[in-house]
């Protein structure tokens, strides 16, 4: 299994040892950038942010440990959150 196979379906800030979502949280999905085919749990998010997308902590983005990759709904209320680039 790849390194893209294996995160697919993962959430993002996940234990590596309970990776999958659980039952009663709502999930979107990241597209495209560092974190492609994570799913974020977006319970409890208030909707500004919902609305205006998150900047997530990565390492594997363009700015390495400390970098955020930003994700954007794709459409309002939309399940998938598409990635428009990273910060520093």
């Amino acid at each position: 299994m790849d390194e893209l196979e294996f995160m697919r379906g993962r959430v993002y800030g996940a234990d590596h040892d309970d990776p999958g979502p659980r039952e009663g949280r709502s999930y979107v999905e990241l597209a495209g950038g560092p974190l492609d085919g994570l799913l974020l749990d977006v319970t409890g998010r208030d909707e500004a942010e919902l609305r205006d997308g998150v900047g997530l902590r990565t390492e594997i983005g363009r700015y390495g440990a400390g970098g955020r990759s930003v994700y954007a709904p794709r459409s309002p209320g939309g399940r998938v959150y598409d990635w428009w680039g990273d910060v520093p």
